[in-house]
C-alpha cells in the first residue's frame, strides 16, 4: 500500500458522492487518492450498479473495490422529506456535491443548486450528465458508448473495410471522470478568490472530443474527415503491431523522424532513408505498405524477446502487446508500483491500479478499498450530529 511523507495535499477536503457507475464515481475517487474524504451516498435498497457490474468473488463486486476505494458509505434516499434534510445537512459540511442524475432531478426533490448554494454558499456541485444540463438532448439517457458513438472516436476506430469499434471499456466515462476531478479543483481554486461556490456542468460527449485531437479544426479549415486506418497512422510510419516469431505481438512506433532511420537501419533497410518519400511522417504514411513489409518481415523472424532487445539496443521505439497478466509481473509497472496491494476485511490482499500519479513531497494512497453498501451510515450521520433516535426515526421513514 501507498504511503504517506506529508500530509495529503486535499487533506480538509470533503466530498459528497452521490454519483453512479462511473465518471462521478471516478471523479470523486480520485478526490479520495489524494486525502479528500468521500462520503459515497447511495439508495437503502438500489445501490450503486457498479457494486454488480462484471465478475465478483464471494458475492462481492470487485469493480466496486477499485472505484469505492477511499469512500466511506452511508445509505440515504433523497426523495424521502427526511433524506432530502439530511442531505442539506450534509452539504453544508462539505465542499463538493458530485451527481449524475439526469437534469431536473435534484430540483425534483427540492435539492437543486438554489437549495443546496443555499444551505452553503462556498459549496461547488459537480453535475456530470451524458449531455450537459441543457441542448435538445439533455433530457435523454446517457452513457459512455452514447460518447464513444457521437464523439467521432468509434468512427475513426477499426480497420478501414470493418465496422466502426466500440471500446471493450468505459473509455468515456473515464476521460469525463478525470476531467470532472480537474474541473471541480477549478472551481475550488476560484472559490478561493471569490469565496463562493459554483456549479460544474460536465457532458460526457465532451471531454472525449479533445482526447480525439484537432479533428474539428482540420474539417473547418480543410473540410478533412479523418477514416478508419486500423492500427495505422496518417501522421508517421511504420507505425503498426507486428507477430514475432514466437507468436507474440509487439507495437512499433516512428513518431520521430531519427527513430524511423534508426528503425530502417535495424532492420536492413538502410537504403530507404534515401528515398526522397521518406523526410517526413506524413509521406512515410502513404507508403505504409513498404515499410510495414520491411519491418514486419525482420520481426516474424525473430522471437519477442529478440526484438526487444534488439530494439532497446537500437533505441527504437516497440512496446510488447500485453495483457493483464503481462501488466501484472512487468519490470516497469513494478518498480512504479503502479499496481499495488490493498488489505481488505471482506477478500484479504487486493491488487489494484495505485493513484493516478506521483507527489514528491504529499503523496496521495490507497487507505481501503470499496466498503459494503451503507457500511458507515449510522457513524457520518452521528458525526452530523444526529442522536440514535434521530437515526431510526430516519430508518423508520425509509430515508435510510
Amino acid at each position: 500500500m501507498s504511503t504517506q511523507q506529508g500530509q495529503a495535499p486535499l487533506t480538509g477536503l470533503r466530498v459528497l458522492d452521490l454519483a453512479t457507475l462511473f465518471a462521478g464515481p471516478l471523479a470523486a475517487t480520485m478526490l479520495g487518492d489524494f486525502g479528500a474524504e468521500v462520503v459515497k451516498v447511495e439508495h437503502p435498497t438500489k445501490p450503486d450498479p457498479s457494486r454488480g457490474h462484471g465478475p465478483s468473488k464471494d458475492g462481492i463486486g470487485l469493480w466496486w473495490k477499485l472505484l469505492g476505494r477511499n469512500k466511506r458509505t452511508i445509505t440515504l434516499d433523497l426523495s424521502k422529506p427526511g433524506g432530502r434534510e439530511t442531505l442539506l445537512r450534509l452539504a453544508a459540511t462539505a465542499d463538493v456535491v458530485i451527481e449524475n442524475f439526469r437534469p431536473g432531478t435534484l430540483e425534483k426533490w427540492d435539492l437543486g443548486w438554489a437549495e443546496l448554494s443555499a444551505a452553503n454558499p462556498r459549496l461547488v456541485l459537480a453535475r456530470v450528465t451524458g449531455f450537459g444540463q441543457f441542448g435538445p438532448y439533455a433530457h435523454r439517457p446517457g452513457f459512455g458508448t452514447l460518447a464513444e458513438a457521437m464523439s467521432g472516436f468509434a468512427a475513426i476506430t477499426g480497420e478501414p473495410d470493418a465496422p466502426p469499434t466500440l471500446p471493450p471499456f468505459g473509455l468515456a466515462d473515464s476521460i469525463a471522470g478525470l476531467a470532472t476531478a480537474y474541473a471541480v479543483m477549478t472551481a475550488l481554486t476560484a472559490r478561493e478568490r471569490t469565496g463562493e461556490g459554483q456549479v460544474v456542468d460536465m457532458a460526457i460527449i465532451e471531454p472525449i472530443l479533445t482526447v480525439l485531437g484537432p479533428q474539428p479544426l482540420w474539417y473547418d479549415q480543410l473540410g478533412h474527415v479523418q477514416p478508419r486506418t486500423g492500427n495505422r497512422s496518417a501522421n508517421n510510419a511504420p507505425r503498426n503491431t507486428y507477430r514475432t516469431a514466437d507468436g507474440s505481438w509487439v507495437a512499433v512506433s516512428t513518431s520521430a523522424q531519427s527513430i524511423a532511420e534508426r528503425l530502417m537501419r535495424l532492420v536492413g533497410r538502410p537504403e530507404l532513408i534515401d528515398e526522397p518519400w521518406f523526410a517526413t511522417g506524413a509521406d512515410r504514411a502513404r507508403h505504409a505498405d513498404v515499410l510495414d513489409e520491411a519491418v514486419g518481415a525482420w520481426i516474424a523472424d525473430r522471437t519477442r524477446t529478440e526484438v526487444l532487445e534488439a530494439f532497446e539496443k537500437a533505441e527504437a521505439a516497440v512496446a510488447p502487446i500485453q495483457d493483464v497478466r503481462d501488466v501484472m509481473t512487468d519490470p516497469q509497472y513494478e518498480a512504479l508500483d503502479t499496481i499495488t496491494t490493498v488489505q481488505d476485511p471482506e477478500l484479504g490482499p487486493l491488487r489494484m491500479q495505485n493513484v493516478l500519479f506521483r507527489l514528491s513531497s504529499t503523496p496521495g494512497a490507497i487507505h481501503w478499498a470499496g466498503r459494503p453498501h451503507g457500511a458507515d451510515t449510522d457513524t457520518v450521520l452521528a458525526e452530523l450530529g444526529l442522536t440514535e433516535r434521530e437515526i431510526d426515526v430516519l430508518r423508520a421513514e425509509g430515508a435510510l
